[in-house]
């Protein structure tokens, strides 16, 4: 039986301390499956600033210029352009994001947003809970990014928004859709090094002439021989082979329009992933296995009932499993289930003025081997409003979560922008979340505890942006969040722990962020400065560099589009060691040999770094990768 610090090294982070498609200008233009429809009765900018449309920072569509909240999107030129094969990878590049490995791809990897741990961001594949309840949060390695149409990340407090969990924020990821165009397949294949092997393929457009029956299906795999995860210098026990990885993903989806005023269709994702892992607790012969699986299956229904009134309707289930073995025999097995049922409906109270208020329900539920756990309900209520007085913005939500096995929890989100002219606007909010006790926190033998309570964060943010078609979203943020009933094993008796609510932290910080343009040359950067403490200990919190950020450099160049990004961090403390700093550089290059045919090559860790983002887990050394493409015109 693994105990939960054991599950919680694998999860690589210490916790010390209805979604709309919006169509970004260089995005494809369909919508997404289960959302909500743009209308023209929600808040519009005071500038004329031509920007891409974003919904997850307050649940509607608005202009990206015009979040409160820090929001970034990830369209299909960034995902086109990044070398990055999955969802952390493209993460890297999101202001205040920091990513931690435990070895090459599909190895356990956790987020850090602004400090925050692991358990403490929210992951939504449109719009559902895919995390596990086990663990209460994500397996991030198995969204690969074959299946994703663009992401979406807001930085702060909105669990007034989102529920439990969204304490650093959320990220939010939409999968392929179809467009109003006639049916148009795609492939590509792609070898590089360690043996890696990708292959991916689709189709989507309309199924009539009216384009009022959308659809889209990909289907992925991707293999390779990997790498030895564990530096056996310094864990001697663990195997010292090459842990590969292979895993095969499909998305669909469908969508159909009755009139101008309804719409219904479903989406679906599925990933499963086979990931060889090393164990520093066992012994150089042993040869571990992770299988997983994250699923998410949703229908939709978006209608407009007057000029004033729309409502959206979502049922859906997203699933996380996960079942390891070592040396054949199996040893672990732990499958959650989260079924939501969502109601929104939006009111145009006014020309830029609208209310929002709906209802949520979530069941949760765990099949393990290891433990039994009763079934988790959750009934949430929440209210929003967003509106424009003038050159003045103002955002208010709040949300009631109601569960079953330890009571209720309050959150509320209080933001206000001002336009100083056409281009600059100030910002600032305060807002309060909370993150739900996982069932390991709760039931998990000897060291569960049922009667701990959620943990609560408060936070305070400032901003400064400049907006502008020439340079793009610019924008400086000053942030501080403060956590209290933070959920540590406490040493009761020798050797056995108890979850209790005892930790107290702190994060400030400034972050800068910039996605735009210089003439023709795409550019995205972001860099951020912490101060992640553990007040309880006077130490950083574990795995939070004080100084990171990320910079990306593309331009189309005559049939090319070459490309450069840069990942830097300084040092940070883990649980077992020391993390050195590091910077690493990877070049992209893609050739457009007809409008159909296309080859692309990558080189990544060009400088052959040796560094870690987890204390004793190796990364990968310089790698070259070659893809080849077709896509129907």
């Amino acid at each position: 039986m693994l105990s939960p610090f054991a599950r919680a090294a694998l999860l690589a982070f210490s916790s010390l301390p209805i979604v709309v498609h919006a169509q970004a200008a260089s995005s494809s233009s369909a919508s997404s499956a289960s959302s909500p429809s743009a209308d023209s009765s929600g808040p519009v900018s005071s500038s004329a600033v031509l920007s891409p449309v974003v919904v997850t920072a307050d649940r509607t569509p608005q202009a990206l210029a015009d979040t409160i909240p820090q929001t970034s999107l990830f369209d299909q030129q960034d995902i086109a352009d990044t070398t990055a094969t999955d969802l952390p990878g493209l993460l890297q590049f999101a202001p205040g994001a920091q990513i931690s490995r435990t070895g090459g791809p599909g190895s356990t990897t956790s987020l850090s947003l602004r400090g925050a741990s692991s358990t403490q961001s929210l992951l939504l594949i449109d719009g559902v809970r895919v995390d596990s309840v086990s663990l209460g949060a994500p397996q991030l390695a198995q969204i690969p990014l074959d299946q994703i149409d663009h992401v979406e990340v807001v930085n702060g407090n909105v669990s007034a928004l989102y529920g439990s969990g969204a304490i650093g924020g959320v990220v939010q990821v939409f999968t392929k859709n179809g467009g109003d165009h006639p049916p148009r397949f795609n492939f590509s294949l792609g070898y590089g090094s360690y043996h890696t092997q990708t292959q991916q393929a689709g189709v989507n457009g309309a199924l009539d002439k009216d384009g009022n029956t959308t659809f889209s299906i990909s289907l992925a795999r991707s293999k390779d021989d990997g790498f030895s995860s564990l530096n056996t210098k310094e864990a001697p026990s663990a195997n010292p082979n090459a842990n590969g990885y292979l895993n095969e993903s499909i998305s669909a989806s469908l969508r159909h329009k009755f009139n101008d005023k309804w719409d219904a269709g479903a989406s679906y994702f599925q990933s499963n992933g086979n990931n060889s892992y090393d164990n520093a607790y066992g012994v150089p012969t042993d040869v571990n296995n992770l299988y997983s699986k994250v699923r998410q299956v949703s229908v939709f229904a978006n209608g407009r009932l007057t000029d004033w009134w729309t409502t959206h309707f979502i049922v859906a289930e997203g699933d996380d499993r996960s079942v390891s073995n070592t040396n054949g025999v199996y040893n672990g097995r732990f499958d959650t289930d989260n079924r939501q049922y969502t109601w929104q409906n939006d009111f145009a109270l006014a020309a830029q003025q609208k209310l929002q208020v709906g209802y949520e329900h979530l069941d949760q539920s765990l099949d393990s081997d290891t433990f039994a756990a009763p079934d988790r309900h959750v009934d949430s209520g929440f209210a929003g409003y967003t509106g424009r007085f003038g050159r003045n913005q103002f955002q208010a939500n709040v949300r009631r979560d109601q569960y079953s096995d330890f009571g209720g929890a309050n959150s509320y989100y209080l933001g206000y922008g001002f336009d100083v002219t056409g281009h600059w606007k100030v910002t600032a909010s305060y807002s309060d979340s909370f993150r739900a006790p996982s069932f390991d926190d709760l039931y998990y033998p000897i060291s569960g505890n049922p009667a701990i309570q959620p943990e609560r964060s408060h936070s305070i943010e400032a901003a400064l942006q400049y907006a502008s078609n020439a340079l793009g979203v610019m924008r400086l943020s000053a942030f501080q969040t403060r956590y209290s009933n933070l959920i540590n094993y406490e040493q009761v008796t020798p050797g056995i722990y108890l979850a209790e609510n005892v930790g107290h932290a702190k994060v400030q910080g400034i972050e800068g962020s910039w996605s735009g343009h210089v003439g023709k040359t795409d550019v995205r950067a972001s860099l951020t400065l912490q101060n992640p403490v553990d007040l309880d200990n006077d130490a950083d919190l574990v795995r939070r560099a004080r100084r990171f950020g990320a910079l990306t450099v593309n331009r189309s160049i005559a049939g090319w589009r070459v490309g450069g990004e840069w990942i830097v961090s300084g040092p940070s403390n883990d649980s077992s060691g020391k993390l050195g700093g590091y910077g690493v550089v990877n070049l992209s290059a893609r050739y457009n040999i007809t409008k159909a045919w296309y080859v692309a090559a990558q080189i990544q860790n060009l400088l052959d770094k040796d560094y870690e983002t987890a204390y004793s887990y190796n990364s990968p050394r310089r790698g070259a990768y070659l893809t080849v493409g077709w896509q129907q015109q």
